[in-house]
C-alpha cells in the first residue's frame, strides 16, 4: 500500500505543527480524499472516515467557537479526534482551542495550520495526494520526452534502447528514465513516468558504461517526470512478420488498466531509430490535434478511385 509521512505533506504545502510534541515522521497518509467535518460537529457520525485527512475551515471553526456548552465540546472533540485520523488541518490562519489541542496530543493527532483560504489547501492537498498515492509499477525500458510527447520505448535486453535515446538527447530532446521506468497512474487517463531516485539522470551503454547525461548534456537534457503519450515497442526484424504498413488503426498496450498507443518497430541493421521514434512523437501529437495521415491518404485515393470507377482501395496499394 502506498503512503505519504505526514511530515512530507507538512513540508510540501508549508504547514505548521501546532502539536509541537508530536513527531510527524510517525503519522502516515493511506488514501488521497479529504473530510470538512461539518457533519461530525453536529455529532452526526455515520459514514465518518477516519482515513483521511480533516479540514477545518472557515464554517467548522464558528460552529465551534458558539458552543457554550464546554462538556458537549469536548466531547465532540474526543470522539472526533480517533487515533485512526492522519492528521487535521486548519485553513485561514484559524487555530483551535486549548482543549483541541490537548486532545489531540493525547490521542497522537498532530494538528496543522496554513494561511491559505480552506478551498485552495482542499485542491492542493488533493491534488497532490492523487500523484503520491497513485498505484505504480515498474518496467524495463527507457522513457523520453521528444517534442513535448512522452515516448516509452520498450523491447528486449541489448535491442537498442538506451543507443536510441541517447541519440535522441544528442538532437535536442530529453531523457526521464534509462533501464527502469516507475508508471504511475494519476487518474483514468493519465500515466506519469518517472526515474528511481538511485538511477535518476544515468544511462548505462554496453561496451562504455554509466553515463551521467546532466552533467554530459547539461540540464535542459534531463526531466524529472513524463506523461506517457506513446509506446514503441521494438522488436528483431523478422521477414515473416507483417509490420503495418498504413497505420489505418491505432494498436495499444496497457499499464495499470490504462490504454496507450503502441507501435512495434523492427529493429535491422541501418534504421535510424531516432529519427523514426521523433516521427511516431510528431505524427502522434499531429492525430492529437485531429491531423490522420493515413485518413487523409485513404481519402484522396477514394476519391481518385471514384473518379475512375474502381471500387476497392486495396487494389490501388497492393
Amino acid at each position: 500500500m502506498q503512503r505519504v509521512k505526514v511530515s512530507t505533506l507538512a513540508r510540501k504545502m508549508e504547514l505548521d505543527n501546532l502539536t509541537v510534541l508530536l513527531d510527524l515522521d510517525d503519522r502516515f497518509i493511506t488514501v488521497p480524499d479529504i473530510n470538512r467535518p461539518g457533519m461530525q460537529l453536529a455529532d452526526f457520525w455515520d459514514y465518518y472516515d477516519t482515513a483521511r485527512i480533516q479540514i477545518f475551515g472557515l464554517v467548522e471553526y464558528t460552529y465551534l467557537e458558539q458552543l457554550n456548552d464546554t462538556e458537549k465540546k469536548a466531547e465532540i472533540y474526543r470522539r472526533f479526534l480517533q487515533k485512526e485520523l492522519p492528521c487535521v488541518i486548519f485553513a485561514r490562519d484559524l487555530r483551535p482551542d486549548k482543549a483541541f489541542l490537548e486532545i489531540a496530543e493525547e490521542n497522537g493527532i498532530p494538528v496543522l495550520q496554513t494561511e491559505k483560504s480552506t478551498s485552495i489547501i482542499t485542491a492542493e492537498v488533493i491534488r497532490w495526494l492523487h500523484v503520491q498515492l497513485a498505484p505504480e509499477i515498474s518496467i524495463h525500458g527507457v522513457l523520453v520526452d521528444v517534442y513535448g510527447e512522452g515516448v516509452l520505448i520498450t523491447g528486449e535486453s541489448g535491442i537498442g534502447k538506451s543507443e536510441a535515446a541517447i541519440e535522441l538527447i544528442k538532437r535536442g530532446h530529453r531523457l526521464i528514465s534509462d533501464d527502469i521506468v516507475v508508471i504511475k497512474r494519476v487518474s483514468d487517463d493519465t500515466l506519469v513516468g518517472s526515474a528511481p531516485e538511485i538511477t535518476r539522470h544515468f544511462i548505462e551503454l554496453r561496451g562504455i558504461g554509466i553515463i551521467d547525461v546532466k552533467t554530459l548534456f547539461g540540464v535542459e537534457a534531463v526531466k524529472n517526470t513524463q506523461t506517457i503519450d506513446l509506446v514503441i515497442q521494438l522488436e528483431d526484424w523478422n521477414k515473416e512478420t507483417e509490420y503495418d504498413r498504413m497505420g489505418m488503426e491505432d494498436q495499444y498496450t496497457e499499464y495499470l488498466g490504462n490504454k496507450i498507443v503502441c507501435h512495434h518497430l523492427p529493429v535491422r541493421p541501418g534504421r535510424n531509430l531516432a529519427i523514426i521514434v521523433e516521427a511516431a512523437a510528431v505524427n502522434h501529437r499531429q492525430k492529437k490535434m485531429g491531423y490522420n495521415a493515413a485518413h487523409e491518404l485513404y481519402k484522396r485515393v477514394q476519391d481518385n478511385l471514384n473518379k475512375r470507377g474502381m471500387e476497392d482501395v486495396d487494389d490501388f496499394f497492393y
